[in-house]
C-alpha cells in the first residue's frame, strides 16, 4: 500500500466517541476515556473505505489540561505560576488543551498520519497552547514532527542513585532493560554485594507506597526497572495567532 495513495484519499473531520471506540483497543493505555474537549478523526474516502473495510483509520482526543505539570512551568517560563489556585486553574483551563490520545489503525502507521492529525487539528482548538505527555515520545517523536516542542524530565535523584548502585555491583545501565537477566545477576551476587544492593533497593522503594513491601524476585525487579526507565516527554505548541486569555 503506497503512502501517497493512502494519504491522498483521507480527510480529517470532526469526530465523535464512536470513532474513538472503534480504535481504542489499539492504544497502549486502557480504553476508558474520561471527559474530553474534542475528537477529530481520519476518515477514508468512499473508494478506499470499501477496500479496507473500516470507517475510521485515525483519531485524536483533546481533553482539559492537568492542573499540575512541572514541565509546563519550565516550557512556559512559569507563565501560570505565582497565582492562587483558583486563578491558576482558571487561566490554565482558558488557555490550554491537552492531547490525550492519538491512535492510528496499525495498517496505516508509518505513513505520517499521526503527525498530520496533530498538526492539522491543533489550530482548530482555538486556544493559545496545546500540550501533550507521551511515554513513547523519545521512541516515536511524531509530536515533534507536528511542530510541537519537547521537554524531557530530569531523572529523579533516587533513580540516579539506584542506577549507580547497580553499576557498583556489576549491573550496567544498558542491562536494565531485561528484568529476567537483571534478576539472575542479583541472585548470583556475593553476599556483601547482595546486602548492599538490597539496602539500596529498599531505600528506593520507600517512594512508592505499597510497593515498598514487595518481596525480592522478578516481579519486583520488573517494577523497579519500569520506574528507572519511565521518563515521559512533555510537548507544547503555541498558537502565535492567538493572545493569552487573561482573567477579567
Amino acid at each position: 500500500m503506497r503512502s501517497c495513495s493512502v494519504t491522498n484519499k483521507v480527510q480529517i473531520v470532526p469526530g465523535c466517541l464512536d470513532d474513538y471506540k472503534e480504535l481504542a483497543h489499539y492504544h497502549y493505555r486502557d480504553n476508558r476515556l474520561g471527559p474530553y474537549a474534542a475528537i477529530f478523526a481520519i476518515k477514508p474516502a468512499r473508494a478506499l473505505r470499501n477496500s479496507i473495510g473500516t470507517k475510521t483509520i485515525g483519531v485524536i482526543v483533546y481533553s482539559m489540561p492537568n492542573p499540575g505539570l512541572e514541565l509546563r512551568n519550565i516550557a512556559t517560563d512559569n507563565l501560570f505560576a505565582g497565582f492562587d489556585r483558583t486563578t491558576q486553574l482558571a487561566l490554565i483551563n482558558k488557555n490550554i488543551r491537552c492531547i490525550g490520545r492519538v491512535i492510528i489503525e496499525p495498517r496505516f502507521r508509518s505513513l505520517g498520519l499521526a503527525s498530520r492529525l496533530v498538526r492539522e487539528t491543533m489550530p482548530k482548538m482555538n486556544v493559545p497552547i496545546i500540550e501533550a505527555m507521551a511515554v513513547m515520545g523519545l521512541v516515536n517523536p511524531f509530536f515533534e514532527r507536528a511542530a510541537m516542542t519537547a521537554y524531557t524530565a530530569k531523572m529523579p535523584a533516587r533513580c540516579v542513585q539506584l542506577i549507580e548502585a547497580f553499576s557498583m555491583v556489576g549491573i550496567e545501565k544498558e542491562q536494565l532493560i531485561d528484568p529476567k537477566k537483571v534478576q539472575q545477576k542479583l541472585q548470583q551476587l556475593q553476599p556483601s554485594k547482595a546486602r548492599f544492593i538490597e539496602f539500596q533497593i529498599q531505600n528506593f522503594l520507600q517512594s512508592y507506597g505499597k510497593r515498598r513491601n514487595m518481596p525480592p524476585g522478578t516481579e519486583r525487579t520488573r517494577y523497579i526497572l519500569s520506574k528507572l526507565t519511565f521518563r515521559p516527554v512533555y510537548y507544547i505548541w503555541i498558537n502565535r495567532n492567538l493572545e493569552l486569555r487573561i482573567m477579567n
